[in-house]
């Protein structure tokens, strides 16, 4: 079964229209590179924050969103440490730190179904020759594959450590490309019997 990352509720932040809140993360992104500086990026922290106690999010759920990239974040600091110190690395992975916070609080506030009739409204005005209704099908099932791929990589990395393969990176790779493969395969032939090119 593939899952939704959508959280139930009924604030003010789920309320918002996707098309909305897509905007906001937009506008929010290009801010933190275009001033790059500590003013500008506490207010961005304190701002997606507060988006998190509004939409009745936990700090679990900021937790969860920041564990599967904590060592690429690790990995950032050091490289960064090393060309602008302390300062300039702890700034530079805050502001990935926010900005991963920021798109996790629009997929967990909103359905995936509102995502495809927002991206569907933002194509309404695209040249007929725009395939928006496949476009929009497409990111649909990259964001249904996401958790999915997560799931299954957590359940192949347990089952190889109890064969004490964890750290192997082709006993961990290959069933999960076997596994997205198969995945693929039946979705498509699902698409194809419902009469969708």
């Amino acid at each position: 079964m593939i899952t939704d990352l959508y959280i139930f509720g009924d604030t003010v932040v789920h309320r918002l229209g996707p098309g909305k809140k897509l905007l906001a993360l937009l506008v929010l992104c290009s801010l933190l590179f275009i001033f790059e500086s500590w003013l500008a990026l506490l207010p961005a922290a304190l701002l997606v924050l507060a988006g998190f106690w509004l939409a009745g999010l936990s700090a679990h759920h900021a937790f969860a969103a920041l564990r599967p990239v904590l060592w690429i974040l690790a990995a950032i600091f050091l490289i960064q440490l090393f060309y602008s110190g302390v300062v300039g690395a702890g700034f530079v992975v805050m502001r990935f730190a926010v900005l991963i916070l920021a798109a996790s609080l629009v997929t967990l506030t909103t359905r995936t179904s509102e995502f495809v009739d927002g991206i569907m409204a933002g194509l309404r005005y695209a040249p007929r020759f725009v395939p928006r209704e496949k476009i929009a099908l497409a990111i649909a099932m990259t964001m249904r594959f996401i958790p999915r791929l997560r799931a299954q990589f957590d359940e192949i990395r347990e089952a190889q450590r109890a064969r004490g393969l964890e750290r192997n990176p082709i006993a961990l790779l290959v069933p999960l490309i076997v596994r997205t493969l198969k995945d693929a395969d039946e979705i498509a032939q699902a698409i194809e019997a419902r009469s969708v090119d």
